[in-house]
């Protein structure tokens, strides 16, 4: 029986189109390679967000090729999109994919003649993810992935569902969609439709809460504008089933840095949203990505991305220092921040979400919250480990639970981040 090893840079949608691949190959015959095995087949999916990540995904491609010697190594992803030639010029390379919507005849060729709408399974996670969407058409003058993935296109809502179905019945009792630009789901399949025949992200969640199975919905990465009325009302009506987290980004918190951002808003109107979902949902859990140290970025510039965070009550912010990405208009743009001074601002910026953070982890004290739980907690804790409802981790302090089930408790403590049962 021939082996298998596949290997995921980047993205949710990156993971999910890896065991896409990987379930395609298992259904005829490929087994996965044992730690320590060497593999037949290697499937690298890599990504190209940042020139960092251009560097991983060639060092995860030498390493694999290093470990396999004799292994057919496959490249897809984001950095076989944008840099074909590249990647075919590390040796060892078999084969490249350029373009994703090449995966059937590329599986079709290994003689997948059965090719899966969709995955069962999502390796040894309790979570699983699903690709609702792909593409995104906007131009923000700091992102790459427009070019690699510029061809937008929504899945049929009963497909998901079959998919949703599937992953239940295996267990999973977390489902997070995603997708490029989660938020312009359906849009592709609305042209020419009158508006009563739209679909959109909340006619797909309808359709999903009404599934007895039991489980939870988790959305990821959005813009502001497309946490829309009819969305809020969903998850507002199903609070057990679609989690009252969302996570939307906000990148800088001054107009002047948005506009050159080519952000499609301004600060105001994203904390006008931010309100609205506090006023529809129950004490949600709003999450965001920042960058810092954008070209002409000014320390007026940061202490208004500083207010903004304060003002929305970020539970978390992921921080990025701005990376020049080759490609792309910001790259080009004058008055750089010096390293230094953009160290400075994460380091403060990084201070203000613990603030943020341990203010809404109080809030959830002596609250039901719902836990997935996950896995053995670490030391100096013991129990079980899991993410609840509103994203934040929780120790269930008991043996009665098990990796994989959904639990109610009330966190009574918080323990270096954590909340504890």
């Amino acid at each position: 029986m021939a082996t298998l090893r596949t290997y995921t840079l980047g993205c949710k949608v990156n993971q999910y189109e890896t065991e896409l691949v990987r379930e395609g190959l298992l259904r005829i015959g490929y087994r996965d390679a044992e730690p320590g095995e060497t593999a037949d087949l290697c499937v690298i999916n890599s990504c190209t967000v940042t020139g960092e990540a251009d560097s991983k995904s060639r060092q995860a491609i030498r390493r694999l090729i290093r470990q396999n010697p004799a292994a057919r190594v496959v490249v897809m992803g984001c950095y076989a999109t944008r840099a074909p030639d590249e990647v075919r010029s590390i040796p060892g390379v078999s084969e490249v994919i350029t373009d994703k919507r090449e995966i059937p005849d590329w599986l079709g060729r290994f003689g997948v003649r059965d090719l899966p709408d969709g995955i069962s399974r999502f390796g040894h996670r309790h979570r699983a993810y699903i690709k609702i969407q792909d593409g995104c058409y906007l131009r923000c003058t700091y992102c790459i992935i427009p070019q690699v993935r510029p061809h937008v296109s929504s899945r049929p809502v009963e497909e998901i569902v079959r998919e949703v179905r599937r992953l239940v019945a295996n267990g999973y009792r977390e489902i997070v969609l995603t997708g490029i630009h989660l938020g312009h789901y359906g849009v592709d399949r609305n042209l020419g439709k009158p508006k009563a025949q739209w679909v959109r992200l909340s006619t797909l969640l309808q359709e999903l809460v009404a599934l007895p199975e039991e489980f939870r919905i988790r959305l990821s990465s959005m813009e502001a504008t497309e946490v829309t009325d009819e969305l809020l009302e969903v998850m507002a009506a199903h609070p057990h089933r679609i989690c009252p987290h969302l996570h939307i980004c906000l990148q800088s918190g001054s107009d002047a840095v948005l506009r050159r951002m080519r952000r499609r808003w301004g600060v105001r109107r994203f904390l006008d949203r931010v309100r609205l979902v506090r006023s529809v949902l129950d004490q949600p859990c709003l999450t965001t990505d920042v960058i810092v140290g954008f070209p002409g970025e000014t320390e007026d510039d940061f202490q208004q991305t500083l207010q903004a965070c304060r003002e929305a009550g970020f539970a978390k912010i992921h921080i990025f220092p701005f990376s020049p990405r080759r490609g792309t208009p910001a790259a080009q743009m004058p008055d750089p921040v010096p390293p230094e001074v953009c160290r400075e601002r994460i380091e403060r910026l990084a201070r203000c979400e613990r603030q943020l953070r341990q203010r809404y982890l109080e809030s959830l004290l002596g609250r039901s919250l719902d836990v997935l739980v996950e896995s053995p907690a670490e030391p100096p804790l013991s129990g079980y480990a899991g993410t609840s409802c509103r994203y934040m981790p929780v120790v269930v302090r008991s043996d009665s639970c098990r990796p994989g089930e959904l639990v109610r408790v009330r966190p009574a403590q918080i323990n270096r981040e954590v909340l504890v049962v």
